[in-house]
């Protein structure tokens, strides 16, 4: 493991939890609800992602979404794709990707987390995968794998810091602990080139998503984030304010080329 690699994974590790906070929530900190993951459909913005990907792609090409929620990183390359496999581990994540593919192109699902399910996974000329590294400590295997399931370009999206760091400030004002700034997209950057790779790295910042989520559902988001009851949603309210900024606006799109190879 190279050096950037394994400051990723001793940083990531930092990110837990602390035992008897975990041992103590009311619910399952680190699920999601699939309200978080709306597809975006037409009103997907244009990003760098998507642009890089459509570049990849040209006249048209095949797609692998890894992580793919409900389809906001892939779907909304629309007619550029001539067909589109999406990995999750989440089984109503993936009824809910079908669902929003349905008329937009082809698509076929695979149950199960990258990259142990990479086996059964067809190679593709392009691979996207947005927000999902901050999730994976052995990040060699993870990138390396993407790569190779990879004819043409890999397009991976992250925020520059981890997800959770806007959080930060109230886990310090609930439970008096500080929370880690680290890794960023520049250490996961650091890790591609270790890789042997060329990165295109193109920042940019997040515009307002289609469809928040209403009051109740934030609080109710932070709440199971920061492993609280829900007789503390007034403080939480109080805490966040009439404009709360739980989202990190600033992204990185990092792009690779594939040099040909068998298989490929």
């Amino acid at each position: 493991m190279g050096v950037a690699a394994d400051r990723w994974r001793t940083a990531l590790g930092e990110w837990a939890i602390p035992v008897d906070i975990l041992a103590a929530a009311p619910a399952d900190p680190y699920t999601y609800s699939t309200q978080l993951f709306r597809s975006g459909g037409d009103q997907a913005e244009d990003t760098p992602s998507m642009r890089a990907a459509r570049s990849a792609l040209g006249d048209g090409g095949t797609v692998l979404d890894v992580g793919c929620g409900g389809g906001r990183s892939s779907l909304p390359l629309g007619g550029a794709m001539t067909r589109l496999t999406g990995v999750d581990p989440s089984e109503p994540m993936l009824a809910q990707f079908r669902r929003s593919a349905r008329g937009v192109v082809a698509a076929d699902t695979v149950l199960g987390r990258w990259p142990d399910v990479a086996g059964r996974v067809p190679h593709a000329d392009v691979v996207v995968c947005h927000h999902v590294v901050y999730n994976v400590a052995d990040i060699v295997a993870f990138v390396r794998i993407l790569s190779e399931h990879a004819r043409t370009a890999v397009v991976v999206e992250l925020t520059n810091a981890h997800p959770q760091a806007p959080l930060n400030g109230l886990w310090r004002e609930f439970w008096g602990i500080e929370r880690p700034t680290q890794p960023t997209a520049a250490l996961f950057v650091d890790v591609v080139r270790e890789l042997g790779f060329d990165p295109t790295v193109t920042p940019f910042r997040r515009g307002r998503r289609s469809a928040p989520l209403a009051t109740d559902e934030l609080i109710a988001h932070v709440r199971q984030r920061i492993c609280l009851p829900a007789s503390r949603d007034p403080e939480i309210a109080a805490a966040l304010g009439p404009d709360p900024q739980l989202t990190a606006d600033e992204l990185v799109t990092v792009t690779w080329s594939i040099r040909p190879g068998p298989g490929r």
